[in-house]
């Protein structure tokens, strides 16, 4: 994250000036650090970035940023320079050390799958990003941001663990929900390769209907038709294993499928055999 998200500041020219503190001895590949001299500055260790500093980004893992907000707490920086790390479950409460030396603290998160440190930056254009905290710790993320060509989503910091969970929902169990569709392909005899395009684009669609309609208007299926006897017929075929899921899925969607006016007794046939799922010996 923290290397697309410099990629992308970077080509924007948002700030006149980036600069990474790693780990690492060397810079890792990536175009941030080509060239001679190269775009932006790398230094091994934490240091305060030279200079005028407008902000602090820490786009480290979750269970880092404690010890990195103490580590840096312990720098001679200017105390009105604003940080803010990158985690979408944790609050400004993690940058607790910096804020007791009255640095504006507080968070922003990219609502963005970014898998690569590159094509990642692409992503980030037009993404939103929760972002938490105020005054100069607000203004700092809201110009990234802006940086980004992106929309800011305000989270309350008792909010973050939610919101964070409901963005896992959305990607990363979106993904593990395409890799058993493409299993369930394959053992129905389609060649996966054949079968992860289709199953993207058919998810993309359905990404899209939500979009313009909502999750109970978007809803298809034979859950949202009421059509008890399919859902019996994946029933019957689904292994042990992945009927407990099958079915937990069926059951929010027969919940939207209700908003959306599915009649009772539609409603009840497909609710009961959904609870029948569960039996032992099922």
């Amino acid at each position: 994250m923290g290397l697309a998200l410099g990629l992308a500041l970077h080509r924007s020219g948002a700030f006149a000036s980036l600069a990474y503190s790693g780990g690492r001895a060397d810079p890792p590949p990536h175009p941030l650090f080509e060239g001679d001299p190269s775009p932006v500055l790398y230094r091994a260790g934490l240091e305060v970035p030279p200079g005028d500093v407008s902000g602090i980004v820490l786009a480290v893992p979750d269970a880092a940023v404690p010890a990195v907000a103490e580590a840096l707490a312990g720098l001679p920086l200017a105390p009105a320079i604003p940080v803010l790390h990158a985690s979408g479950a944790l609050s400004g409460d993690a940058l607790a050390p910096l804020a007791a030396r009255g640095h504006p603290v507080g968070g922003m998160h990219a609502l963005a799958a970014i898998a690569d440190p590159v094509s990642g930056a692409d992503r980030l254009r037009g993404a939103t990003f929760g972002v938490e905290g105020e005054g100069e710790a607000r203004a700092l993320a809201e110009r990234i941001v802006r940086g980004c060509g992106g929309r800011v989503l305000i989270v309350p910091p008792e909010g973050k663990p939610l919101y964070h969970a409901a963005a896992v929902f959305a990607a990363n169990y979106a993904v593990v929900l395409l890799g058993v569709a493409e299993r369930l392909m394959a053992e129905a005899g389609v060649p996966p390769e054949e079968a992860r395009t289709a199953l993207a684009a058919l998810a993309g669609g359905a990404v899209e209907n939500v979009a313009a309609r909502g999750p109970s208007a978007a809803l298809t299926g034979p859950v949202a038709r009421g059509d008890a006897e399919t859902v019996r017929l994946h029933l019957a075929r689904l292994s042990r294993a992945d009927r407990p899921l099958y079915s937990l899925l069926a059951r929010e969607a027969l919940a939207l499928a209700r908003d959306a006016g599915l009649p009772a007794e539609s409603a009840a046939r497909v609710g009961t055999l959904l609870n029948g799922a569960d039996q032992p010996g099922t």
